[in-house]
């Protein structure tokens, strides 16, 4: 039987500690207890990792880089602004509603720590924040956005938007399909709430 590469038994250790860090919190987790439910010796876990924190970078690191990288190279084919805050909201809400695991340590045990809220903020959500924000600054240059608009903050307000639709639905324990709520969000995002009508 042929040994894993190393690249597989990278993801699965990384696959492990989604598991764990969702059903013991990060700071409850061990490395062993990753290391067990990965089915590799403790040890092994830091041939790939420095220790349990960079286990959680590594994961988010991978998942976003990934996710990016997904939507710029589909982007090119897609024709209009909307179209466009489709594919990534689609791309997002999938990503974490396809593993409740992956969400639950996304949405919560990412946020317990302003430290590792820092580093993230500096690397992955940077260029996710400049992706949304050169969607939206196209669709203003396109007339589809209205020109006053600040980019920075309908970036923010579009990707608060669909992170709050990821732990509405952890918190509210029912299987909908998290995705199917990507064309709401871009529609409310886009048209507001408002009904057109002349206020009285």
């Amino acid at each position: 039987m042929a040994r894993p590469r190393t690249h597989d038994k990278r993801k699965r250790i990384l696959q492990a500690a989604v598991k764990v860090f969702a059903r013991k919190g990060y700071h409850g987790a061990r490395v062993s207890e990753i290391a067990a439910q990965a089915g590799v010796a403790d040890g092994t876990i830091y041939l790939y990792f420095r220790n349990k924190e960079d286990i959680l970078v590594s994961l988010f690191d991978d998942l976003m880089s990934e996710h990016v990288q997904q939507v710029k190279d589909a982007l090119p084919s897609v024709p209009d602004t909307e179209n466009r805050l489709r594919l990534v909201a689609e791309h997002h809400l999938r990503a974490l509603g396809e593993n409740r695991d992956l969400a639950v340590v996304f949405q919560v045990e990412l946020r317990q720590s302003t430290k590792f809220m820092a580093r993230f903020t500096a690397s992955w959500l940077k260029d996710y924040f400049a992706l949304l924000g050169g969607i939206i600054a196209r669709g203003q240059a396109d007339g589809e956005i209205r020109a006053d608009l600040p980019v920075k903050l309908g970036t923010k307000a579009f990707f608060g938007a669909l992170d709050e639709m990821v732990t509405s639905w952890i918190l509210g324990g029912k299987g909908y399909d998290l995705a199917k709520l990507a064309a709401p969000v871009v529609d409310l995002f886009l048209r507001g709430a408002g009904d057109g009508k002349p206020s009285r």
